[in-house]
């Protein structure tokens, strides 16, 4: 089959690979009809993750069944599904406490400690072998394991692009605002205008808040949360203009709830790269200090940009002494797809005005170039193998 390889950093293209295959009862093979670029495969490109042999990336793809193991009994060849992007048992501790993102079984590297390079959380598909070395969706077939407990049936009234993005920035976006506490009424800021900060935002007011911010570097990014989403827009010049505008529009307390939906990928100047590299450091936690700035006392800062590394000279000082909430991890699909997945079906929400490139999975490096380089204002790239 054909797959999209990352090979080292910076280097990915289009090549033919073995077709995956069921090993195991609970395995379902499925033909990728769709399957997206997520911000998350560039912490792979960039190598801000760790990869050091071959793998097929992707953990956005919705499909066809083509195959399902003896223990797969809710599923069968032709039944066409979505797939949450975290691999999860249905069965372990974690998966029977509502946190199937953390699940025990779905990663060898697996662990209760959670270091820089070993003992991380439960499976994602190609997402490197710290998660797990599970062969993702840009790719023509993918294997699926615990396929009874993951894909979800989609409705043939709706369309790929309809669904697609309930693998992951959907219920990623819904997952900070869930974390945010909104019961209505709330100031709302989310930094970044990326494909998960506006889904965040579309989140935020399904929840009842009562104004929705993006801030981003990108002018044409916050153009489409405009547009998509109804948010009112930041353009950051720097961290105390952005801070010093949060607070002018609360009465001077700041954000109810702020959402930092960039991570350690966050623009840096020379010296902030600089100080990265004296420090072993992966990327900048500056929008989460920022978040922390920028939030009330008392208020909450949810965290789903991807972090990946520690940090010299985190202001713990400012969380302890402002009495911040501080919440973040990969997003539990499994527990809000199907809720999701009804707002989609009721109309409620619209998942697919963000998407400006469908590409076919022959241009995927091409694809990556692009949102990488934020070319060709594009937000969001989806493939068609």
């Amino acid at each position: 089959m054909k797959a999209l390889v990352f090979h080292k950093i910076n280097d990915v293209s289009v090549e033919t690979v073995d077709d995956p295959k069921i090993e195991e009862p609970r395995d379902a093979i499925i033909r990728v009809t769709s399957t997206a670029i997520c911000g998350s495969d560039l912490h792979i490109l960039d190598g801000f993750v760790p990869q050091m042999e071959d793998m097929v990336l992707g953990h956005e793809f919705m499909g066809i069944v083509e195959e399902v193991g003896p223990g797969v009994g809710n599923l069968k060849p032709g039944d066409r599904v979505v797939v949450p992007f975290p691999i999860a048992c249905g069965t372990c501790y974690f998966c029977n406490h509502q946190w199937p993102s953390q699940c025990e079984n779905s990663n060898p590297n697996y662990g209760p400690d959670g270091g820089f390079m070993t003992e991380k959380g439960g499976g994602i598909f190609g997402y490197t072998d710290l998660y797990g070395a599970k062969n993702g969706g840009q790719a023509e077939y993918v294997r699926v394991p615990y396929a009874d407990f993951g894909p979800r049936i989609v409705p043939d009234n709706l369309t790929d692009e309809q669904v697609l993005f309930l693998t992951d920035i959907f219920p990623t976006g819904w997952s900070a605002a869930d974390w945010a506490r909104i019961k209505g009424g709330e100031t709302v800021v989310i930094f970044g205008a990326g494909p998960v900060g506006i889904m965040a935002a579309k989140s935020a007011w399904l929840m009842g808040a009562g104004r929705v911010f993006n801030v981003d570097i990108q002018q044409y990014r916050l153009d489409m949360a405009k547009k998509s989403a109804n948010s009112e827009t930041i353009l950051w010049e720097n961290e105390d203009q952005v801070v010093e505008f949060i607070r002018s529009v609360t009465e001077g307390r700041g954000a109810d709830a702020c959402i930092d939906a960039v991570g350690m990928e966050a623009d840096r100047n020379v010296l902030e790269k600089a100080k990265a590299v004296v420090n072993l450091e992966k990327g900048t936690p500056k929008v989460l200090e920022t978040c922390l700035r920028a939030v009330r006392r008392g208020g909450v800062v949810s965290v789903v940009g991807v972090y990946g590394s520690p940090y010299d000279n985190f202001p713990l000082y400012r969380w302890f002494d402002k009495g911040v909430t501080l919440m973040g991890t990969q997003a539990p699909v499994h527990i809000y797809i199907d809720h999701l997945l009804n707002l989609v079906q009721e109309g409620k929400v619209t998942l697919d005005d963000i998407i400006t490139h469908t590409l076919p999975l022959s241009q995927a490096a091409h694809g990556y170039e692009i949102f990488k380089k934020k070319e060709d204002n594009c937000v969001k790239v989806v493939l068609k193998p």
